[in-house]
């Protein structure tokens, strides 16, 4: 089943990400957040499908957070699985997310709401 990135909820505060917050630096027109586990086969398949997009598309970051080293942030942002992705824009708001393995395609449509 294809993956779907939703868009962040309107009304219920934004979230916002800094690199401190995620241990790297943004991207600077997006950045794609992949919250990953270390037994989790989905998360090294969406690992290259990100990391190919960030190539791709000038001014786009890819990140990845070990939800399992990370447990304070997994709360914060409601991330229930992994792999999870997060489409930030450039200053690190969240605009989308979507949980489990995306397609290249759907990664660069969700750029969109970001760049």
């Amino acid at each position: 089943m294809p993956v779907r990135y939703e868009d962040a909820r309107e009304g219920d505060g934004a979230r916002w990400l800094g690199a401190d917050g995620i241990g790297a630096e943004l991207g600077r027109r997006a950045t794609l957040v992949q919250f990953s586990s270390a037994f989790c086969r989905p998360c090294a398949a969406t690992r290259r499908v990100l990391a190919d997009v960030a190539a791709m598309v000038e001014g786009v970051a890819h990140v990845e957070v070990d939800a399992e080293a990370h447990l304070e942030l997994v709360r914060a942002l409601d991330i229930g699985a992994t792999p999870t992705t997060l489409v930030l824009d450039a200053a690190g708001r969240e605009v989308r997310r979507a949980v489990g393995q995306p397609r290249k395609a759907d990664v660069i449509a969700a750029l969109g709401a970001a760049v």
